[in-house]
């Protein structure tokens, strides 16, 4: 591939990733902004949802940057660098996982919903998911260390980084199977029991029929989020695959496609979803989101940018 061709790759991917950060960034700043977002349990929830798909971006776009301008890393700089993205990677299941089981609650558990969904009760979960996530990346970076590095010459890789290049020992790879096996179906089938709890409890009389299509609505959007994450893990060995029939130009075009479609895009659309979706998150959204644009917002509105 030409140098042109790697500036334009770069560019393209750059382009959309500091937008994607931008917006992320706006979004994070707006549920900090106000005290009814940092201590409503669904907002925590969107917030620490938000920030690991945005810190996982952030690293996505890092790795790719050096695979295209064909920079190698050291085994240790590589690993560091892939287990934090590991880890924000697989918080983002977790925290919809607790979401939906959020929304659940509120349908078909109105009345103990507020007992239950507390803020106190939110972040403990939301700590217990972060030290989950973190001892699955405790446990690849001993499982890493079992690979004989006293024995190579030199510490500098001949590959560029990725998680599947620190697959140095098979138990590695099996392990890292298993877990996101385990992690995705565990998560579809939370988020479907969710779902099916929500439409069972929408039969009922006694239910806010509003409520419950809103939540059903957003449950659909969770499994959409899911599959998009599961097929980024699938981003790699995809890659793999195709790269031996096509022309090494072709193949970095459609690299960089995939790599906007399924790694940058996804982790932008938890701001645009929910951004536009929550009406009085969005008034405050759309304020930062355009500078403080002063706009015409009628006495209700306006109440949540003051």
């Amino acid at each position: 591939m030409g140098f042109e061709e790697r500036v334009a790759s770069a560019t393209l991917t750059t382009f959309f990733c500091l937008i994607f950060l931008f917006i992320n960034g706006v979004m994070l700043f707006t549920l900090g902004s106000k005290r009814v977002f940092r201590e409503t349990s669904r907002y925590i929830l969107l917030s620490n949802l938000l920030l690991g798909d945005t810190l996982q971006l952030a690293i996505s776009q890092l790795l790719y940057l050096l695979s295209a301008s064909r920079v190698t890393l050291t085994y240790p700089l590589c690993g560091v660098i892939v287990m934090l993205g590991n880890l924000f990677s697989r918080i983002s299941p977790l925290v919809l996982v607790v979401m939906s089981l959020e929304r659940y609650v509120a349908v078909c558990h109105p009345l103990r919903h507020a007992s239950i969904i507390t803020s106190r009760n939110t972040v403990a979960a939301v700590l217990a998911l972060w030290l989950f996530c973190f001892l699955n990346v405790l446990i690849q970076g001993l499982l890493l260390l079992m690979f004989p590095f006293d024995q190579l010459e030199s510490l500098q890789m001949s590959k560029f980084c990725s998680l599947h290049v620190l697959l140095l020992v098979p138990i590695s790879e099996v392990y890292i199977n298993i877990y996101t096996y385990f992690l995705f179906i565990s998560a579809t089938l939370a988020i479907v029991f969710s779902y099916v709890g929500v439409i069972m409890s929408a039969r009922s009389a006694a239910t806010d029929k509003d409520s419950a299509r809103k939540a059903r609505d957003t449950l659909v959007l969770h499994l959409v989020q899911l599959g998009l994450s599961l097929l980024s893990v699938f981003y790699t060995p995809f890659l793999l695959r195709i790269s031996t029939p096509l022309s090494w130009v072709v193949f970095v075009r459609i690299q960089s496609i995939l790599f906007v479609l399924l790694f940058l895009f996804p982790r932008c659309l938890s701001s645009l979803v929910y951004g536009l979706r929550d009406q009085s998150l969005r008034i405050v959204f759309i304020y930062h989101l355009f500078c403080h644009l002063k706009v015409s917002v009628t006495p209700v509105k306006a109440a949540f940018l003051s």
